[in-house]
């Protein structure tokens, strides 16, 4: 931690090269370091995995909004105010008691930014896009899900034409609860698939 950050390893080149950047960028007054925090908060806050949690929680208390996400995601998705590049095409698939999507993308990394925000570094991995086509329920389990051998599992390949966003099954008491509290407990991996609220 010699950088004053809390990183638990040495920064990587990429992220030494960014920093080198931002440093210089800043120092020369192109670019003002509020500007650089702005963009970083609106991927991590407002682009973010918040968005699709939202979505999510309004599909778990909301039959007809569930039922127009899953026949137009897009535009569901649009009515709640999300959408742009990247989230032109978002097609909407369901997880139940029987059925679990999991989405990859097999050529490189296309992903529903307006939704999930930016991807995470697994999901770019070779090793992902490979193995979850050949071996989904294996990797799921090294990932921590462990879903039941008679729980079918449905691998979605994203493509730069059409994008998958998941609707996870809504945890126990989701009826008790109100839309913000179960968009707290909506995560960025659930509605990848590779994970459950």
């Amino acid at each position: 931690m010699s950088d004053g950050h809390h990183h638990p390893e040495p920064i990587s080149p990429v992220e030494a090269r960014a920093r080198a950047l931002e440093e210089l960028l800043t120092e020369k007054g192109i670019v003002h370091p509020d500007a650089l925090d702005a963009v970083v908060s609106a991927y991590e806050r407002d682009i973010g995995p918040m968005n699709g949690a939202k979505v999510v929680a309004r599909a778990w208390v909301d039959p007809e909004y569930k039922r127009r996400l899953l026949a137009d995601g897009t535009a569901a998705i649009a009515e709640l105010g999300f959408g742009g590049p990247e989230g032109e095409h978002v097609v909407v698939v369901e997880n139940t008691a029987t059925v679990h999507n999991v989405v990859v993308c097999t050529l490189c990394s296309c992903y529903p930014w307006p939704v999930l925000g930016l991807p995470p570094t697994w999901y770019k991995s070779p090793a992902y896009r490979a193995r979850m086509v050949r071996e989904p329920r294996v990797l799921l389990r090294e990932m921590g899900l462990d879903l039941p051998e008679q729980v079918e599992i449905r691998v979605w390949d994203s493509s730069a034409e059409v994008r998958y966003l998941v609707v996870p099954e809504a945890p126990p008491g989701a009826e008790r609860l109100g839309e913000e509290e179960l968009a707290a407990r909506v995560s960025r991996d659930a509605m990848i698939g590779t994970a459950r609220p």
